[in-house]
């Protein structure tokens, strides 16, 4: 029987000359003989499975078999899927009867891939992806791939001043077919909506090989967040992997060094919904804590996903500040843990009237950062004092942890007088913070009291250096000095002092009430164990 019918990938039928496809096709000279060997009366039928290229690629290597295998046959535009086809049919030397086997034909054309235009290189890379798994197994993606990056790249490097790349490219080719796609001439992005096109397995091969190449990490970046913007809003079911590709590479680029914060906030924000893996949520969370002093209140306010009690997804906050204090650069930076526990500040305030928030969490957030990173803690009173405002059915174990958040020695005076009034606060606390105030107003006594003026022995020595008239003006000036800073020292402590006497006497008020009031309870018939209200 000479036709044979040839089912591929239950697309289409094809009824081919046998003979003359089995001249330059191994694999279905082999398949032919089989089914002929085990149904010799019956016409001739086989069916080919996981076809590189599906039915088209089929009827071009007919097309190839019927004009007796002419290399005119073999384009650009064709190459790398007959090459494909070439591997998958074993149409090799060896097997093909003729000279002109198609394997070394899609060779010779693949020798010139250098010289390709632009618009066939991308041509050849989709050629390629409808070719998967045989153009990755016979290394032609990789080679696709090597071109076009190499076209990315030395158009970038010969043109970093906004030079087109069609006129990059004709300079570094000796080939006039050498050009590029003018679109989006104008920048090093021209190549952005391009690569777009493609799936995100063969995106990240390109972008793994720039990274090799030591590309630009900033204009990969900018790719990248294009890449996934563009993802996110269009219909594609790719938008998960695309997510995870980007987040895999943008973490390869330095950590994420090369993108903003805010960038980086957005990508949490397109990928909230996709439910990415357990090692990219990491690797987010890792690049957005790394950064974490250059976020915004805005940033931070992120919504509590479906089944957290709370309006904000606290547990998220908490995990950047992990990630933020791992890093060696940030706890020897005392400038960036301040600034991070000034948005920490703002943050609490935020949450704390949310009713829905747990104490331990509220306390979580409150001590996250350590305590250098606050001159002044009179933000997390205002806070906790916010809290208990909301939340007015916390037990007193759960009230004494929140206090013990506060550093009472940072506690600015205002702030003490406001907690000595503020009845939410237990009298052990308040004596506790005035305890505190007034240790520290006894150091700063202490310290302006032991301030002396220079020794005679260092005043003698450079005198020695001096002419009599130098030395008496420099005395001069010294008397001037240390004249007006005693003033202004005097008018410090006079401060201090009354500061400490107003104190003194809330101590002494407080005091007298409290004996008053064990005194009621040692008297009173009821047993009552009220208490009357401190600084009335």
């Amino acid at each position: 029987m000479r036709y044979l019918e040839v089912d591929v990938d239950g697309q289409e039928t094809f009824l081919v000359d046998k003979e003359v496809l089995s001249s330059f096709c191994g694999k279905l000279r082999n398949l032919s003989n089989k089914a002929l060997t085990a149904s010799p009366t019956k016409p001739l039928k086989i069916a080919m499975t996981d076809f590189p290229g599906g039915s088209e690629a089929f009827e071009l290597m007919a097309k190839f078999c019927y004009n007796s295998g002419r290399a005119q046959m073999i384009t650009s535009h064709s190459t790398c899927l007959l090459h494909s086809v070439a591997h998958f049919m074993d149409m090799s030397d060896g097997v093909s009867a003729s000279t002109n086997n198609l394997l070394e034909l899609t060779e010779k054309s693949l020798a010139g891939l250098p010289y390709w235009s632009w618009p066939e290189i991308m041509h050849a890379l989709k050629q390629c992806e409808d070719t998967f798994p045989v153009s990755v197994s016979s290394g032609l993606l990789d080679r696709v791939l090597e071109s076009a990056v190499s076209r990315i790249t030395a158009v970038a490097d010969a043109s970093p001043s906004g030079s087109s790349p069609e006129s990059s490219a004709l300079r570094l080719s000796v080939d006039s077919r050498s050009t590029i796609s003018a679109k989006n001439s104008s920048h090093r992005a021209w190549w952005f909506e391009d690569i777009l096109s493609l799936s995100p397995d063969v995106i990240k091969k390109i972008i793994s090989s720039m990274v090799l190449q030591k590309v630009d990490h900033v204009l990969v970046s900018k790719f990248l967040m294009h890449y996934l913007k563009n993802a996110a809003s269009s219909s594609s079911c790719n938008k998960k992997r695309a997510a995870e590709i980007s987040i895999e590479l943008l973490y390869s680029l330095d950590g994420g060094s090369s993108v903003s914060c805010k960038g980086l906030f957005d990508v949490l924000r397109v990928s909230a919904s996709l439910k990415l893996s357990k090692d990219c949520q990491i690797k987010l969370e890792s690049m957005i804590g790394r950064k974490f002093d250059h976020a915004t209140l805005d940033s931070l306010l992120i919504p509590a996903p479906a089944g957290m009690d709370c309006l904000y997804d606290v547990s998220l906050i908490l995990r950047f500040l992990k990630c933020f204090l791992s890093t060696r650069k940030v706890r020897e930076s005392i400038a960036r843990l301040k600034q991070a526990a000034k948005l920490m500040d703002s943050y609490l305030a935020e949450i704390a009237p949310d009713f829905s928030l747990k104490p331990p969490m509220f306390l979580s957030l409150a001590t996250a950062l350590p305590d250098e990173a606050r001159d002044s803690h009179d933000s997390i009173y205002r806070a906790i004092d916010m809290y208990l405002e909301v939340h007015t059915q916390l037990l007193e174990e759960e009230k004494t942890k929140l206090f013990c958040a506060i550093n009472y020695e940072k506690l600015s005076s205002e702030s003490c007088k406001n907690l000595a009034k503020n009845s939410k606060f237990p009298s052990r606390t308040i004596i506790r913070a005035l305890i505190s105030q007034q240790r520290k107003l006894r150091s700063l006594l202490k310290e302006t009291s032991q301030l002396k003026e220079p020794s005679p022995e260092r005043n003698q020595s450079k005198k020695k250096q001096l002419s009599s008239d130098d030395q008496q003006v420099i005395l001069y000036a010294k008397n001037l000095e240390i004249s007006s800073e005693n003033k202004r020292l005097k008018s410090q402590l006079q401060g201090m002092q009354w500061k400490m006497t107003e104190l003194e006497k809330i101590c002494k008020k407080m005091q007298a009430q409290m004996e008053k009031a064990m005194k009621l309870r040692r008297v009173s018939p009821s047993g009552s164990k009220s208490l009357p209200r401190l600084c009335s």
